[in-house]
């Protein structure tokens, strides 16, 4: 690997793709990680992308994928564009031998998930999804909670995640509007809530889902006028998990004062509750709280040895920091360690059946041979 200035001989030089989330999250994270540099930015202004550049002290900027990814110094890629872009420029990167970091929903649909993920194994490349849920503290020691069998045999699971963050109707029109560039709450919470119910509880025997657009309009913020919103801003679910289990969720980022984020776990032991009521910061704020054989809820206490080494004041930084760490080991053993783009393959295939079964009105089974 080519060094620069500044970058030590055990860094691996990231390029920045994507410049709205990337600059909040991914650019400190990768600046604050002590194995991984950011040695260059795309955007397609190039002006633009010198600006960031200059501003945030990376060497080089480039206003093309091609480009970019032709830099010897170059390793790795982190790719955190609107999801209609992943695809296309995932493949780039791939192609050239990258490694990458990918902001989820992983794509538009589950085949081309499934292209990406051949490609990465042909070319021995590491692809970590930034499914960050997994590596907040209060929901490691829910899984080990699980995994020690604390609630018993699962009689139902509830899963609400009711955000106001597109609740004002005059909040601009952009692609997160449109459903052909993989916008609506669907793709943002629920590519995650897919994950962790894959990771928590086991895959899924079959599902039916209901979509709405409760706004259907927003300004363009070129010139005020109303625009035609088609991306879903509220879904409903019911799932059946491999093992029976019933599964509840409902999901809206249009909800004025939602409740937040919570998971109830019923079992025939045992209840636990998983919850955060904080609008401002979906990492943030998370507590646990146990029942054993009837007795009353109380919050449980998260082992120190969970507890993140360092908090920032935007809470996604944190677990996201464990997310390099995952795919710095990834990169290291040029192989693809959980969360992975096999992860993200099952996420956008149940996205997929969601958007089918809310067509079709209907429950639709999960195969179990989509990578076969």
């Amino acid at each position: 690997m080519g060094l620069r200035l500044g970058m030590s001989a055990e860094q691996i030089g990231v390029a920045l793709v994507g410049t709205g989330f990337g600059q909040k999250i991914h650019l400190p994270g990768l600046q604050l990680h002590p194995r991984t540099a950011v040695v260059a930015v795309y955007h397609r202004d190039l002006t633009k992308a010198k600006a960031i550049a200059q501003q945030h002290q990376i060497p080089s900027a480039c206003q093309s994928l091609e480009e970019i990814v032709a830099l010897p110094e170059v390793e790795a890629v982190s790719i955190s564009t609107p999801p209609f872009l992943h695809y296309e420029m995932a493949k780039i990167a791939l192609k050239a031998g990258k490694h990458i970091l990918l902001e989820k929903p992983t794509t538009l649909n589950v085949q081309e998930a499934i292209e990406l993920y051949e490609l990465a194994q042909a070319q021995r490349a590491a692809v970590t999804l930034d499914f960050e849920f997994r590596y907040v503290p209060a929901w490691q020691r829910l899984a080990e909670l699980l995994a020690e069998g604390y609630v018993g045999q699962k009689r139902l699971i509830k899963i609400d995640w009711l955000a106001s963050s597109r609740a004002d109707a005059n909040r601009p029109w952009n692609w997160y509007a449109r459903k052909d560039q993989g916008g609506g709450a669907l793709g943002a919470i629920g590519s995650h809530l897919f994950d962790y119910i894959n990771w928590l509880f086991g895959s899924v025997r079959q599902l039916s889902g209901q979509l709405s657009t409760t706004i259907p309009t927003r300004p363009d913020p070129a010139t005020g006028e109303a625009k035609p919103v088609d991306a879903d801003d509220t879904c409903v679910l019911m799932l059946e998990l491999a093992d029976g289990t019933p599964v509840q969720a409902c999901l809206s980022a249009v909800t004025y004062q939602g409740r937040g984020h919570w998971i109830e776990i019923y079992g025939d032991q045992g209840t636990l509750v998983l919850g955060n009521d904080n609008q401002s910061d979906y990492v943030h704020g998370f507590k646990l709280w146990g029942s054993q054989k009837g007795a009353a809820l109380s919050e449980l206490e998260i082992p120190q040895r969970l507890a993140f080494a360092e908090t920032y004041p935007d809470g996604r930084l944190a677990p996201f920091l464990r997310v390099v760490d995952r795919w710095v080991e990834s990169i290291e053993r040029r192989e693809m360690l959980t969360p992975s783009l096999r992860e993200g393959i099952y996420s956008q295939l149940l996205m997929d059946l969601t958007q089918q079964s809310a067509q079709q009105k209907a429950w639709l089974e999960v195969p179990t041979d989509y990578l076969s």
